[in-house]
């Protein structure tokens, strides 16, 4: 359901999707750690609630990031937004009215 909501909140900014890799792809624990430690700050988020890691200046331990970005099935939740080098992981509004730039 994140990911239709997600949908939904771009096509209402009118903010264009530039790649789009289908939720079954199904990433792996490897994957995830690859897309986080490329990025300089991962936001997670998990209905209300989020974390925020900056990866440059107290990057967590792999056993952390991992419990934030793996769903119950063990492969990275959907949906994953990359803006710039800011990684969004889940759906939150405000977190991506943060991370976006957008209005309400």
């Amino acid at each position: 359901m994140s990911c239709k909501k997600a949908q939904g909140y771009l096509a209402k900014q009118k903010l264009e999707v530039v790649e789009r890799v289908d939720a079954k792809a199904k990433l792996g624990p490897a994957d995830a750690l690859r897309l986080a430690r490329r990025a300089s700050k991962v936001v997670v988020a998990r209905g209300s609630r989020g974390v925020t890691f900056s990866m440059k200046k107290d990057p967590p331990d792999d056993e952390t990031l991992l419990a934030h970005l793996l769903g119950p099935t063990g492969n990275l939740r959907a949906p994953v937004l990359r803006k710039g080098r800011t990684l969004l992981v889940g759906f939150n509004e405000s977190a991506y009215r943060d991370v976006l730039g957008t209005s309400t």
